[in-house]
């Protein structure tokens, strides 16, 4: 492997253009010359139209819906540069799909999580840059060095400047227990104290509530989690929040995957308002009042420039 390469490469798959150009714009370059398109009968086609030989190449592709689209792309993106004699490739994922599927939680599971890594590996990537994998572990199912930013001081920081962190009514809750660290880290930002929702999944996608842990009577509430994707599980906390006697309901997440049912619920629901981060491209279909878009371009051109210039990238994760 080469551990650097001449000139940095911005280039971009289909999943979202938009931010492949935001992060270049910051860096003062531009998006690299390339088409990925399909045949007729549906394989993907990729043409690069300039020379990267010996070149630092960065692919900006977040593997959201059409998931299995968009992941081809990457991995074809990938060993086009690979064999055009790229001097390094860096995989940039602002959203990992197939993050969920990172155990066995029943007998003869996949464990797809590492089979997408071992893919992206196999196809000639020499780093990952992503954001907020759904599971921490997933960095270690990479035999090559990956960089994982994180949304939370995003996030915060967006309600520490509407004044959140002067307020005293304030509580941070987790959706559930996997999020109780991120939900705390968030809280430590708003000098807020933290509330769990004990919850349980009958089955994929639905989610029931069973207990509150801690005081949200009376309180504004900020709901913190890393996706949201059917909104199951958001609007039903927010839902019962309320009921419980919270005053005001808000919610924040990294990635708004928004399938299924997800804006309809999320309409109909509580929440005052929900700001994500633009790891997924938002449709404008999609695009609801309450919502509050982020950018994360600013935090990937400052990984990518730390990581094409070999200085420390620690800083941008450190929390």
């Amino acid at each position: 492997m080469i551990t650097h390469g001449k000139n940095i490469k911005i280039f971009t798959g289909n999943s979202h253009p938009k931010l492949a150009k935001d992060i270049a714009d910051i860096l003062g370059a531009s998006v690299g010359d390339s088409k990925v398109s399909t045949f007729s009968d549906g394989e993907i086609s990729v043409d690069i139209n300039e020379t990267v030989r010996g070149r630092d190449v960065f692919v900006v592709q977040s593997t959201n819906a059409p998931v299995n689209d968009n992941l081809m792309e990457l991995l074809i993106m990938i060993d086009a540069f690979k064999r055009a004699s790229a001097g390094r490739i860096t995989a940039v994922m602002p959203y990992y799909g197939y993050a969920r599927q990172d155990r066995k939680a029943k007998a003869r599971d996949p464990i797809t999580a590492k089979l997408v890594a071992d893919l992206i590996t196999a196809a000639g990537a020499d780093r990952v840059l992503t954001m907020d994998l759904h599971a921490s572990q997933i960095q270690g199912y990479f035999d090559i060095p990956l960089d994982h930013l994180l949304g939370v001081p995003i996030l915060a920081k967006y309600f520490v400047q509407k004044g959140f962190a002067e307020r005293e009514d304030i509580v941070i809750v987790s959706p559930d227990l996997g999020s109780v660290t991120r939900a705390r880290k968030f809280a430590d930002k708003l000098h807020a104290p933290i509330a769990i929702i004990d919850k349980r999944r009958p089955r994929p996608n639905v989610s029931e509530i069973m207990h509150v842990i801690g005081e949200i009577k009376d309180k504004v509430v900020i709901l913190v989690d890393d996706m949201i994707d059917t909104a199951g599980t958001i609007t039903n906390g927010a839902n019962s929040l309320v009921e419980m006697g919270a005053k005001e309901v808000y919610a924040c997440c990294t990635h708004a995957v928004l399938s299924g049912p997800a804006i309809e619920r999320i309409e109909k629901s509580v929440i005052k308002e929900l700001i994500m981060l633009n790891t997924i491209d938002l449709p404008k279909n999609k695009n609801l009042d309450k919502f509050k878009v982020l950018s994360v371009a600013p935090v990937f051109a400052e990984a990518i420039r730390r990581i094409y210039e070999d200085i420390s990238v620690s800083k941008l994760f450190e929390d």
